[in-house]
């Protein structure tokens, strides 16, 4: 069985970073991903916060990066990570097909975040079928329609102007108030189709065979609660690590994130995280790249070390 230097796990912007410094560090290299490469950066309808390509799509990024690592000769496959195996100066991974094994002398963990839910009366029922987390994946459907968006933060507020764009109507309801970037913010406030209810606790999604509307009452005050009708729902209320399978390891802390140090070290000798999986204050395809540059050099370093 082959022994790679490095299997880097998730294809997103840190792990396809982290793949091309790797292979320039003269290591063998294969990325496993269960996804297409991207990420959530694919399901990103416009960026603009990236050095050097001012505006862009999610997925042209996403393509463009993954071009760069096919054109260096690194090994791509579609699969699913079950479990990791610390063996010392080897570690086995586990893959659901078929239980595909594959042996490498470190890993680098970038699996990244999938959106969090709400857990409220509806939301099981109208996943994906009238509640969606992707705008620029679903958003086509609601043109000319009326739209509640779940969130405050920057996805809510990006994915908003996206929305505001081609729905009737916009309605933005969030536990907080907007917290994005300011800008933003205030080009959202002036939309004339743009409604914002802060300080909201989201209660119900109602509708019988399709959603038609959201329940919710102000944190703030004893109000009446409101019912907005719509015809679909996006929800951007944060973010959860996608760790379940590395709990063997003991390398997240209790929220599930990966705890490194400022070479993206885990506490597993030869097990790395980066990007969004990983412990940190900020979460943009930027940094994320940063993490993966950072992983990979530490990687190349500790394989040097073992060959002597």
């Amino acid at each position: 069985m082959k022994t790679y230097d490095v299997i880097i796990i998730g294809a997103g912007p840190a792990g396809m970073t982290a793949s091309i410094y790797a292979i320039r560090a003269n290591m063998t290299v294969l990325i496993l991903d269960k996804l297409s490469p991207g990420g959530q950066m694919v399901n990103t309808n416009e960026i603009e916060n990236y050095t050097g390509t001012a505006k862009i799509n999610g997925a042209e990024l996403s393509m463009k990066m993954f071009e760069h690592t096919q054109e260096l000769g690194v090994e791509f496959d579609y699969k699913t990570v079950l479990e990791i195996k610390d063996n010392g100066e080897t570690k086995t991974i586990v893959c659901e097909e078929d239980n595909t094994i594959y042996e490498t002398r470190t890993v680098i963990i970038a699996t990244g975040t999938v959106p969090r839910r709400l857990s409220v009366p509806g939301e099981e029922q109208f996943a994906a079928n009238g509640i969606s987390w992707c705008a620029i994946c679903d958003g086509a459907q609601y043109r000319d329609k009326d739209v509640v968006v779940i969130g405050g933060g920057n996805s809510a507020v990006e994915e908003s102007l996206y929305l505001a764009g081609i729905t009737t109507s916009l309605t933005i309801v969030t536990m907080f108030d907007l917290t994005a970037d300011p800008k933003a913010c205030d080009q959202l406030r002036s939309l004339p189709n743009v409604t914002i209810y802060p300080y909201q606790e989201i209660l119900e999604f109602t509708g019988d065979d399709t959603i038609d509307g959201v329940r919710f009452k102000s944190t703030k005050e004893d109000a009446a609660e409101r019912h907005v009708k719509c015809d679909g729902v996006f929800e951007y209320i944060g973010l959860e690590p996608t760790s379940a399978s590395f709990k063997n390891l003991r390398i997240t802390n209790k929220f599930g994130f990966i705890e490194v140090d400022d070479e993206m070290t885990t506490k597993v000798t030869g097990i790395y995280g980066a990007g969004d999986i990983t412990n940190k204050k900020l979460r943009q395809v930027v940094t994320a790249c940063s993490d993966g540059a950072i992983a990979a050099n530490s990687a190349a370093k500790y394989v040097e070390s073992l060959r002597g």
